[in-house]
């Protein structure tokens, strides 16, 4: 059986973790990005704590059609597509394929985007500290996509915050970003949500809530 619970909610664990990122406290040049759901109301308490804006990255997988587990690609906010092309050309995936599923899930980004962020801009990236966040890293996928995507944006620096990971992961991404900050990597992972005593889902309206709340004037 795994260990009690490290955090009573996510808003617990934001602010654990941004005790770690204090070197980043208030820096003009730092953006603080949340994978929603789940990492927005992690990332809120870390750009709370920092003094520094609040914003989503949005990340959406290109699933093999029959085999959607299976990511031959991903799309990122800023108009950022990353392929595969072993997996394309393993399964000889034709153009046609690619082009209906990416355009597919543009359109979900995009109503997506609309939801959390009204007419307001994606965030400018470049020359800027990015701190992703999320609630938990178990393979990682989701983050590697961001982390490809964010990259064709020109940050000044990536860095990957999480309160809890399998520690194989953060061994993993440590090569890809240039800080992984990670207060809690169990040896038997099992999963993110048994480290959270609270581990309700986050719903589109509370990302939205937290990300207006953020950058309120």
């Amino acid at each position: 059986m795994p260990a009690e619970p490290q955090y009573n909610d996510r808003q617990d664990a934001g602010r654990k973790l941004a005790e770690l990122l204090e070197g980043y406290k208030d820096r003009d040049d730092v953006l603080v990005l949340g994978l929603p759901r789940g990492g927005v109301p992690v990332a809120f308490e870390v750009a709370q704590a920092l003094h520094a804006p609040l914003d989503a990255f949005l990340v959406r997988k290109l699933g093999v059609p029959g085999h959607e587990e299976l990511a031959m690609g991903a799309i990122a906010t800023g108009g950022v597509m990353q392929l595969n092309r072993d997996v394309i050309d393993e399964l000889s995936i034709p153009d046609d394929v690619i082009r209906t599923v990416s355009l597919r899930e543009w359109q979900e980004l995009a109503r997506r985007e609309s939801l959390y962020r009204g007419s307001n801009p994606p965030p400018e990236v470049a020359g800027k500290t990015t701190i992703l966040v999320d609630d938990g890293l178990a393979t990682g996928s989701t983050m590697r996509a961001a982390i490809s995507a964010l990259k064709k944006q020109g940050p000044a620096r990536i860095v990957v915050a999480v309160p809890v990971a399998a520690n194989e992961t953060c061994a993993q991404l440590g090569v890809e970003v240039n800080e992984v900050v990670c207060p809690y990597t169990p040896d038997q992972f099992y999963s993110v949500g048994l480290w959270y005593r609270d581990f309700s889902p986050t719903s589109d309206d509370r990302v939205r809530e937290l990300l207006e709340a953020a950058n309120a004037k």
